[in-house]
């Protein structure tokens, strides 16, 4: 190596050279990036803080959220988010600690979930096994670990597309195979109801509230449990391989066993929140355990930030609120799409007076077009938003809805589409200009047809808002990128 001097550190754990000490690892914070304007700053302080006292400041707001008096619908989905949370945590382990594409671990959540069934319910009890929940569930968790250990034996093998390939084929296995094979056991498509509750200690888990409770006690605790793997020898060996698989086995770390120790830890976890979701829903189907579920996990993980405890369980729960809750009412998911609109707008459009021109152009053409249809014939603006409250009456006069806005909407939804891959394509001020109508679509085509059909809809906008977010930070909302500095 040359003797050029490094650059000069910045921030507190660098206090210069020193003996014994790797001087790349230690600017560690000077390559750290993050968030802009105040959020980096806010990221900052949370730092300074310290990651235990954040997991208990984050343990107790979630025990407190219910007293704020949540309905019943609000509660489940709280419920809902937290059975995500749980499982972005777990394959956490796997995809973003170890670097493994797994594409089956939400036949994990599935096998807690059915071995809970199985051996908590009079469903096999003819042959005399019908155990309490303190004594299946460790045995559910570890049959999981074995299954994780076999699950992972072509990860010695495989990896990237081809071992996504190999566990996306044993998660749809798994659901071909509660669906079809042994029916009389699984249930097939009816599934298998009448389950135990969670007995613990003499109570019984019987209302959401109390799974709530629960289910925020098992993410705390999987959450710390993998914070004291991830800072162990088991953790750092993940990030490794993560890393450099070839350069892990050449400093001696055995790259096979630390693979399937990954996969058998995050199936345990994914089994222990089948188990209590199973509990919770009193039954279990094979279509709970599908591919949709897979993609809100992924989705949660991506948003957060893969290799982050923090941001998988952040990613999950912000993901899980928009799509179950947000976006099953009308009026909700139009204030977050015209929000998420707006918001883009004031990030992205610079200087200032471009800004104002584009909004005062939109706004001009939407009175315009509006004028001009109903000059034409009444029938073209006959019909009313989806949206209600304050955007319905917005967007009344300025936005044309005909009377059978269905086949309109379909034609304006292709139309939009096209638009949106030229609005790419093109640069300058041509785009700012192309972006107005594009907008003015876009409120049309959600009008008519999106904000209609939410089981639609809310899979498009979560994939929306993924790309918006793989776009501005590739990273996650809180996962490291590591910046190098040149020598």
């Amino acid at each position: 190596m040359s003797g050029e001097a490094l650059p000069p550190a910045t921030g507190p754990e660098v206090a210069g050279p020193q003996v014994g000490v790797d001087e790349w690892v230690a600017r560690r914070a000077s390559r750290r990036e993050y968030l802009p304007s105040w959020p980096g700053a806010v990221q900052r302080a949370a730092e300074r803080v310290g990651w235990w006292p954040r997991l208990g400041i984050a343990a107790v707001a979630g025990l407190l959220l219910p007293v704020l008096g949540l309905s019943g619908f609000q509660l489940q989905v709280g419920i809902d988010s937290l059975v995500i949370a749980a499982l972005a945590v777990g394959l956490n382990i796997v995809v973003g600690s170890a670097g493994m594409l797994d594409l089956g671990y939400v036949a994990f959540f599935g096998f807690g979930a059915y071995g809970y069934a199985l051996l908590s319910s009079g469903q096999i009890g003819a042959n005399g096994i019908h155990l309490p929940s303190l004594a299946s569930i460790p045995l559910v968790m570890i049959a999981a670990a074995i299954l994780g250990l076999l699950v992972g034996l072509p990860s010695r093998r495989l990896s990237g597309d081809y071992l996504a390939i190999v566990t996306l084929f044993f998660g749809e296995a798994f659901v071909e195979f509660t669906n079809n094979v042994a029916p009389n056991t699984f249930g097939g498509a009816n599934g298998i109801a009448n389950l135990d509750p969670i007995h613990v200690a003499g109570y019984q888990f019987l209302s959401n509230a109390s799974y709530y409770y629960l289910l925020v006690a098992v993410l705390i605790a999987a959450m710390a449990a993998l914070r004291l793997l991830e800072t162990s020898r088991t953790g750092r060996a993940w990030r490794a391989i993560r890393d450099d698989q070839l350069a892990a086995g050449s400093m001696t770390i055995p790259v096979d066993r630390v693979k399937l120790l990954a996969f058998s830890f995050g199936a345990i976890v994914a089994a222990l929140v089948g188990t209590v979701y199973a509990a919770q829903q009193i039954s279990v189907f094979p279509t709970d355990f599908d591919t949709p579920i897979l993609i809100l996990i992924y989705a949660g993980l991506v948003f957060g930030g893969a290799g982050s405890i923090a941001g998988a369980t952040t990613g999950a729960l912000v993901v899980m609120v928009t799509y179950d809750g947000i976006l099953r009412s009308p009026t909700d998911s139009g204030y977050l799409f015209y929000g998420l609109i707006l918001i883009a707008l004031i990030a992205k459009l610079r200087p200032w007076r471009r800004l104002g021109i584009t909004l005062a152009a939109l706004v001009a053409l939407g009175f315009a077009v509006h004028a001009v249809a109903r000059a034409i014939s009444a029938s073209w603006v006959a019909g009313a938003p989806q949206s209600t409250g304050l955007i319905a009456d917005v967007l009344r006069y300025w936005l044309v809805i005909p009377a059978n806005s269905q086949n309109a909407g379909k034609a304006g939804f292709v139309l939009l589409v096209c638009l949106l891959i030229a609005l790419v394509q093109i640069k300058g001020n041509a785009r700012t200009i192309l972006l107005v109508p594009t907008i003015y679509l876009a409120a049309f085509v959600w009008e008519t047809i999106l904000s209609a059909n939410p089981s639609i809809t809310r899979q498009l906008m979560i994939g929306a808002i993924l790309i918006v977010m793989m776009n501005a930070r590739p990273q996650g909302l809180l996962g490291a990128r590591r910046v190098e500095v040149p020598t």
